[in-house]
């Protein structure tokens, strides 16, 4: 098993951000979109996004949280 650093400091990229704001307001991201975005699977590794049955991604509490601390 390969262990994966994780900084303790998260600081989203704007595309990172910019994802999570086009889900938020009910855009379908899946995964080879999101992949063609360069999307970062550290938003789904950090639980910010999750995938939902259809296996699209779908925004988390988290990430709306996350939206919210990079507005203010």
């Amino acid at each position: 098993m390969e262990a994966h650093y994780r900084a303790p400091q998260f600081d989203p990229t704007v595309d990172e951000l910019n994802a999570l704001k086009q889900l938020e307001m009910g855009k379908v991201l899946d995964l080879p979109h999101a992949q063609k975005e360069h999307l970062s699977g550290r938003l789904l590794e950090r639980g910010y996004v999750q995938k939902n049955a259809a296996g699209g991604l779908a925004i988390t509490d988290s990430g709306r949280q996350l939206i919210r601390r990079q507005s203010d």
